[in-house]
């Protein structure tokens, strides 16, 4: 009873299985797939550059004395004219009240000169006294109206020196690290007291080969767009505009130096800092884009897989002509509303049966477990 049983059931396995084979077929490839779109790319140059201040002052103290007083922080930010630093001004006052003496008692001596060469000038008319006399009392006015006006310049000097004294902020900005404290001795353009450098707005420099001036000469007028970030992938970026070409190309690389203005109001740029740079030259209204993660490179050169309308990939050879952002323009193989796969690439190859497992988005992979 037993062998009967089991007999119908082994032809009954064997049936199964033969028929499982022959429906199924190959097993199916899950991938991640996303469109290819027309859409305005802008045409970007790609460089890395480094951020510098527009402007940065070396304060140094224009007298010599003992530093007194600090009136600001470290990293403060400063107003032009703002009062930093003070050095002892007693014996620059003293100096200024010597000189003050010393004009008051010469233009008391020269008015008196003066009033003695006009009473001879009458009395040499009338011939009470010789020509000769009249003239050492004019010689002597004039040359005592001479010490008076140098009198004048020494008290202006010593009034600039007590201004000196007080140390002001040459331009706006933001301090750095303090060089010197109260209590030292600074010298007279000797020694740095602190660094400003104007970030609002800031710069950023950078160079581009050569044999792209010409393209940057012919767009320049159109106020050409400058995009910063830490990384090329980064998705905030600081925005800015080229202000300036250098008047010659450095023949031991072959670059041309450029510069970016930005208003850096956020304080994202700081100087000493690399960053990568797109320099925008024009947008092109039609670009067919696909996301990168899709261009694939073989022996043959650059590659997509694409989904055919039987569920079926196959690979489509592809120019590329740039890549801007997290997408590649491709300008010929793949036209706008084609399918093409982002993920899972690795698996596939051409004929080979697809599921889709998920759609890229805005030229990201999806997230985990969509």
């Amino acid at each position: 009873m037993t062998r009967l049983t089991a007999a119908p059931l082994a032809i009954l396995v064997l049936v199964s299985g033969c028929g499982g084979r022959r429906a199924g077929g190959p097993p199916r490839v899950p991938v991640v797939v996303a469109r290819a779109e027309q859409r305005a790319v802008p045409y970007e140059i790609l460089a890395t550059g480094t951020v510098e201040p527009r402007q940065a002052v070396s304060v140094q103290p224009q007298v010599t004395g003992v530093l007194t007083h600090v009136a600001f922080r470290e990293g403060d930010d400063v107003a032009l004219g703002q009062i930093l630093f003070q050095i002892d001004p007693r014996p620059f006052k003293s100096a200024l009240q010597q000189a003050q003496a010393v004009l008051a008692r010469d233009v008391a001596q020269a008015t008196n000169a003066q009033l003695e060469a006009n009473r001879y000038a009458d009395l040499v008319k009338q011939d009470y006294v010789t020509k000769q006399e009249y003239e050492e009392k004019r010689a002597t006015a004039d040359a005592l109206t001479a010490t008076v006006r140098a009198d004048s310049a020494a008290v202006a000097n010593a009034e600039l020196n007590l201004a000196w004294a007080t140390v002001r902020a040459s331009i706006a900005g933001r301090t750095g690290r303090l060089l010197v404290r109260p209590g030292n001795l600074v010298r007279a353009s000797a020694d740095p007291l602190v660094v400003i450098n104007q970030i609002h707005p800031i710069l950023v420099r950078f160079a581009v080969p050569g044999e792209s001036l010409g393209e940057i000469q012919r767009y320049r007028g159109n106020r050409l767009t400058v995009l910063v970030g830490a990384s090329r992938q980064d998705t905030v970026s600081s925005t800015g505009v080229l202000t300036f070409v250098d008047n010659n190309v450095d023949t031991t690389t072959g670059t041309v130096l450029l510069k970016a203005e930005f208003a850096n109001r956020d304080n994202t740029l700081w100087p000493g800092e690399f960053v990568n740079v797109r320099l925008q030259l024009y947008v092109d209204e039609k670009a067919v884009v696909v996301p990168s993660q899709a261009v694939m490179t073989g022996q043959q050169g650059t590659y997509v897989f694409l989904v055919t309308q039987d569920g079926t990939a196959q690979a489509q050879p592809v120019t590329v002509a740039r890549t801007s952002g997290g997408y590649t323009v491709v300008s010929q193989g793949v036209q706008a509303g084609d399918q093409v796969v982002t993920d899972g690439q690795l698996r596939l190859v051409s004929g080979a049966p697809v599921e889709l497992k998920g759609v890229a988005e805005g030229g990201r992979e999806p997230e985990a477990g969509r």
